[in-house]
């Protein structure tokens, strides 16, 4: 299944920034038990590299990306730690063709039309929409469908549960990118419970929206 699909049939992404490696595996756990089986671990913290490849190992089942990837090298830990799609928030070109020529899908963040059309020039057509909210959310995608009816976007920035039914309803957006249901708060506190709960309610909303497949058919698949 190709990675729009996979990312379709999920519907939200949890953008994760770990405070420490150990928080990685339960966290995982728990994003699974609540029904959300992706991940996008960023390279905002020390703890991505290392991160990576025990919860691929660990948790194959999971779809895994890595995030806020701002150079080559950072994009080299991440592919050679097993991440399976890689994300950043703006397009750097340097990044983005050094990610296709090793293989892997790459999302760039993009948020004006010149921004969509470098990524475009790229042959890419899955990119993620950031800064989403202060950037005209909804209302600035629909506008995008008319030029670029191509396009499939995933949003990420102040997408959060009370908005995630509107991203969704939209034809173009694959999927949500988000980080209510792995806070930092909560990771700090180890706090698996409220993960697992809050990633319950986000894979309701996806199933309410789309009458998407449970994360058991999904990983089955």
């Amino acid at each position: 299944m190709s990675l729009p699909d996979r990312l379709a049939e999920i519907g939200v992404v949890p953008v994760v920034a770990l405070p420490d490696v150990e928080c990685a595996l339960p966290l995982a756990e728990a994003l699974l038990e609540g029904g959300l089986a992706c991940a996008e671990i960023t390279f905002r913290t020390a703890a991505a590299a290392a991160a990576l490849p025990l919860v691929r190992q660990r948790f194959p089942e999971l779809l895994l990306g890595a995030g806020t990837v701002l150079t080559t090298e950072q994009a080299d830990m991440a592919i050679d730690a097993g991440a399976q799609f890689v994300v950043a928030p703006g397009t750097n070109l340097a990044v983005v063709d050094h990610v296709l020529a090793r293989g892997l899908p790459m999302l760039p963040g993009v948020a004006t039309p010149s921004e969509i059309e470098t990524a475009l020039g790229r042959g890419l057509t899955l990119l993620k929409f950031f800064p989403a909210e202060p950037f005209g959310g909804v209302a600035t995608l629909k506008a995008y469908a008319g030029p670029y009816a191509q396009l499939r976007f995933v949003p990420t920035g102040g997408v959060s549960a009370s908005n995630l039914a509107a991203y969704l309803a939209l034809p173009a957006v694959v999927a949500c990118g988000g980080s209510w249901m792995v806070g930092r708060d909560l990771l700090l506190a180890r706090d698996f419970t409220a993960v697992t709960r809050l990633a319950a309610e986000a894979a309701a909303i996806v199933r309410q929206v789309r009458g998407a497949p449970s994360h058991r058919e999904v990983a089955a698949r």
